[in-house]
């Protein structure tokens, strides 16, 4: 086999280089603050009525995501699950996420116009582990949480609740019950 390089060779390994290549849109990096943050997520005024509002008129679900600093789960989170191009890219296409620390001091303005720290909020909502995503939907012309994903889910899983949540099944059925009905189809 001739192992030459010939301008052909070279031309067809450059148009082979410009192929689609199925890998996520955007990396995970480590704020300054010690946690894990994809570069997609909301920059936030942490007004949260705003932030779900903005969400909706993009035709987005509205999550918020909970870590803390040190959280090796967090850390999975960012750098295997959002590496996974499937799961970031529905994630990324279907909603809007506004990132929070569980034990933060940021002032956040919560959907019924009161301004709490992150850890305070993160008492009122009874988050507790981390990482943690709750979903936030209109429900009887307010804004309130429709699910929630304490913890790391296995993949399948993961990408389910987004897009259980995104189908509005959380009206209707639990997760469990309509991620059973997927697998038996």
């Amino acid at each position: 086999m001739d192992m030459r390089l010939t301008r052909r060779s070279l031309a067809l390994g450059a148009g082979a280089a410009l192929l689609p290549v199925a890998r996520a849109r955007a990396t995970a990096r480590l704020g300054d603050d010690g946690l894990y943050v994809q570069d997609w997520y909301v920059e936030s005024f942490l007004d949260l009525a705003e932030d779900q509002a903005a969400a909706r008129a993009k035709g987005k679900g509205f999550a918020l995501q909970w870590s803390q600093r040190g959280c090796p789960l967090c850390k999975r989170l960012h750098t295997d699950y959002f590496a996974d191009p499937a799961i970031e890219t529905y994630v990324r296409d279907h909603f809007d996420v506004v990132h929070l620390d569980i034990y933060g001091s940021r002032e956040v303005t919560d959907f019924d116009a009161e301004t709490l720290s992150e850890k305070t909020l993160a008492g009122r909502y009874a988050v507790r582990a981390t990482p943690t995503f709750q979903f936030f939907a209109l429900r009887d012309g307010k804004v309130a949480e429709v699910a929630r994903m304490p913890g790391l889910l296995p993949k399948p899983e993961f990408l389910g609740m987004f897009r259980y949540v995104e189908a509005g099944a959380y009206g209707s059925t639990g997760f469990e019950a309509w991620m059973a009905a997927r697998k038996a189809l």
